[in-house]
């Protein structure tokens, strides 16, 4: 493999792999993925006092359905990069032949493939733990006790909440997965194009989870439930 590849490489694996623990210590903690972990709690705490709770079951049946929703288009994406992977001498030359794609061997060709693949692979075990985890909280909320003392609601709650948030950040990694894999198929295109994608995969990322309207709104929002009393 050619130097700059290999740096390139090098720079998207350690931006894969490393991005959530450094975003969180560049912001000291205070990202939207964290703000949404104190709104979530404050749910989980407030579906306890709620009788019916028809509301929280379809909230989380929407939630199942939406993870339940990417996984499958992940797959399809597996199964796209896999037939691409294991096309032989006849994807290779095809590919070859195009002016704007940068391969200058058929193993680099396969690893910019199987880069792609493990991305998109690491993304759909995310989405399937998700969707377990979140099958969990199902049954926690159905066996959630109605008019239970305040002290038992809170405990209660918090401890349902610690299954929501991890099946919900592994939901999010599953989705980062797309923002990945995008810059992994990059790599096609050449070495300064994968390490450009790549920094705008991480640059874009950052600023949904601190700059964006949306990161705003929710850190008043989060702002306003640890001032309740």
């Amino acid at each position: 493999m050619p130097l700059l590849d290999a740096a390139a490489l090098a720079f998207f694996v350690v931006c894969w792999l490393f991005y959530e623990p450094l975003l969180k210590a560049s912001f000291h903690g205070s990202v939207l993925n964290t703000d949404m972990a104190v709104i979530r709690a404050g749910w989980m705490r407030r579906m306890m006092s709620r009788e019916g709770r028809i509301m929280d079951g379809q909230l989380l049946g929407h939630t199942i359905n939406s993870a339940s929703f990417f996984a499958s288009s992940n797959l399809l994406l597996i199964a796209a990069a896999a037939g691409a992977l294991f096309g032989g001498d006849a994807t290779f030359g095809s590919v070859s032949r195009l002016e704007i794609i940068r391969t200058s061997s058929r193993l680099l060709f396969e690893g910019q493939l199987a880069l792609v693949l493990i991305t998109l692979a690491r993304g759909l075990l995310s989405f399937i733990w998700a969707i377990r985890q979140l099958n969990y909280l199902v049954g926690i909320i159905g066996a959630a006790p109605e008019n239970a003392p305040p002290e038992f609601q809170k405990t209660f709650g918090d401890a349902t909440a610690e299954v929501l948030n991890p099946a919900l950040s592994s939901f999010n990694a599953g989705v980062r997965a797309y923002y990945f894999s995008l810059a992994a198929a990059s790599w096609l295109f050449g070495a300064y194009a994968f390490i450009a994608a790549t920094a705008g995969a991480v640059a874009l990322l950052a600023w949904r989870q601190r700059r964006s309207k949306a990161a705003d709104a929710i850190r008043r929002l989060r702002a306003l439930l640890d001032s309740e009393p």
